[in-house]
């Protein structure tokens, strides 16, 4: 995922309306009547597949970042569109409890809310992708500490809805030395907490030293904890980009994508399947599906792989849709191997 920030006056507007959300959501579930609950089997031609599907919540971000989707809803969303799991996003979900008297309570009412829809759709909550939280990797150990302590309460979230994993970025000195020393600190302090509560921390290969495969792979094998792995993201190779930017500007330098993946296999707990655009075949235009798949295979995963859709040139759920359709037919080629 690309990271977007609310500003201003729209995200007073967001907040506002999220947080309308939140307390309504919570009464109408006082409400809901179990024998109309929705339910969510895998559709057919999935159920050979060697691994499952779930919707990357951040697919979303634009309709909701527009108003014009609830994040509340994400779990029916991802039920309508036939969905087994889903991925939440929590910079999406920050507005509705930062700035509340009681940030812990208004939080846990967010759960509450989520939990309960994810309940009545009958959609596996997966994992939280986690933002916003400070840099595990900073070269302050103060700063370091006080990320590993922001980042606790998700673990608590992901335990709370029944999710595996959350997914965490691994941001701080650019210093490749420096980077490897102060995210296996920030990491270990993370993952040892993760650990007690029994939740995965998972790195994502998410721009700059981060999508460096090779020094990822070296910060886990150092860290050497069972909780603690990746996230490898089909795209997200950006080493880096025009003026030093972390995200939005041109990428000038990038790390080899299928080697990446590869690389990263062997410590992933999940799978990110991002997608930009798509051609009038159906094939992903910037990345060779069927290949990605084949190293997801041969590493031996059979979990959820995520669906991203990250382009602008379709609507985000026909991004989606085409994402999903192009995994499900790669994924038969595979599956009948």
């Amino acid at each position: 995922m690309t990271k977007t920030t609310l500003t201003g006056v729209s995200r007073l507007m967001l907040l506002f309306l999220l947080a309308v959300s939140v307390f309504s959501c919570k009464n109408n579930n006082q409400e809901e009547n179990p024998a109309e609950v929705a339910t969510s089997e895998p559709e057919e031609e999935e159920k050979d597949l060697f691994f499952k599907i779930s919707l990357a919540q951040w697919s979303l971000s634009q309709p909701i970042f527009e108003g014009e989707l609830d994040p509340m809803d994400f779990a029916e969303k991802a039920n309508e569109m036939g969905f087994e799991g889903i991925e939440y996003v929590s910079q999406l979900y920050t507005p509705m409890y930062k700035d509340s008297a009681d940030p812990e309570a208004a939080l846990q009412i967010v759960l509450d809310t989520l939990k309960s829809r994810s309940d009545k759709f009958n959609v596996d909550n997966v994992l939280i992708m986690v933002d916003g939280e400070g840099d595990l990797a900073s070269n302050s150990e103060e700063e370091r500490d006080e990320a590993v302590e922001n980042h606790k309460k998700w673990v608590d979230a992901a335990e709370f809805l029944g999710a595996h994993s959350i997914r965490v970025n691994l941001f701080g000195s650019e210093v490749p030395e420096e980077w490897q020393e102060n995210a296996v600190d920030g990491l270990t302090k993370l993952s040892e907490y993760a650990a007690g509560k029994d939740i995965n921390v998972l790195v994502e290969n998410h721009g700059y030293l981060s999508s460096n495969a090779a020094l990822l792979v070296e910060v886990m094998e150092r860290v050497d904890m069972e909780n603690c792995g990746t996230l490898p993201d089909f795209g997200n190779f950006c080493l880096k980009r025009e003026g030093g930017e972390r995200w939005e500007a041109k990428c000038v330098e990038e790390y080899p994508i299928y080697q990446g993946v590869e690389e990263l296999m062997e410590h992933a707990k999940a799978v990110s399947a991002k997608s930009y655009d798509f051609d009038e075949t159906g094939q992903e235009t910037k990345i060779d599906f069927g290949r990605m798949l084949q190293i997801v295979k041969d590493a031996g995963y059979t979990g959820y792989i995520g669906v991203e859709y990250e382009g602008q040139r379709m609507s985000p759920e026909e991004g989606i849709i085409a994402t999903k359709e192009i995994l499900i037919e790669e994924g038969k080629k595979l599956s009948n191997q």
